[in-house]
């Protein structure tokens, strides 16, 4: 029964999940302007450790999600919208060491996103809903997976664990990584941390451009050509470079 209300729970979550990271950086952008912290330390040189802290953990959730997507197969569940879907199951590569490393992926990035703020109680908070949001959407892929695919599932899911790695198993990915394919899955992930530190940047100096240290002045002209980049990369999409791999 409390196995059926988690898919229940995980089945809701899952539609929804493409909203998280948007709510997580716009109230850690709120605690941002409302406390004007950069980070949980009076010493300014243990802040700016704390800052490389956070950035090292959303980086790794990031790079986590790079390389499961630029290896994993076709047709799975990574961008899909309104349900689960599988064309085949992974369980190569990163699988091979843990059934969920995109929410693996997912808990590291919000985790460091949230810590970026400044706040060890927003970033505690974000790492237990995290974990809480993402065992429970495991839970409702599982029970679409092992119904797909049975045995297969069974015998995979028997040996490696759903959200904490195992350090040995490994199995070398089936297919070969493709860039474009991780491009085409995870650009914006990795386009939204580096907008989170910005914005957090931003509302240190209360949304103020004159305010903006001049040694900052050049990372805000390297995230606006990243801008450009982004919307290159979204016109690519529009025009059918990455049709294939939808």
């Amino acid at each position: 029964m409390y196995q059926q209300e988690m898919a229940r729970s995980g089945k809701r979550l899952f539609f929804v999940r493409g909203l998280y990271i948007y709510t997580i950086i716009a109230v850690g952008a709120v605690i941002v302007w409302c406390t004007g912290i950069s980070g949980p330390f009076a010493d300014a040189q243990a802040n700016c450790a704390w800052f490389w802290l956070a950035f090292a953990v959303a980086a790794s959730g990031a790079l986590v999600r790079v390389v499961t997507s630029g290896f994993a197969a076709l047709g799975t569940s990574g961008r899909a919208k309104v349900a689960a879907e599988a064309m085949e199951l992974n369980t190569t590569g990163p699988y091979s060491l843990v059934r969920n490393p995109l929410y693996v992926g997912r808990i590291l990035n919000f985790t460091g996103i949230a810590m970026l703020t400044g706040s060890w109680v927003y970033g505690a908070i974000v790492f237990l809903l995290a974990i809480l949001v993402y065992e429970r959407i495991s839970v409702y892929e599982e029970e679409y997976l092992r119904d797909k695919f049975g045995a297969a599932h069974t015998a995979w899911a028997k040996d490696v664990p759903a959200l904490l790695p195992r350090l040995h198993g490994w199995v070398k990915p089936k297919y070969p990584f493709w860039w474009r394919r991780m491009i085409w899955r995870e650009q914006n992930k990795l386009f939204l941390l580096a907008t989170a530190i910005a914005l957090y940047a931003f509302a240190r100096v209360g949304f103020d451009p004159a305010a903006v240290p001049a040694h900052q002045i050049p990372w805000f002209k390297a995230y606006g050509a990243l801008v450009v980049v982004r919307f290159i990369i979204g016109g690519m999409k529009m025009g059918g470079f990455f049709k294939d791999l939808s």
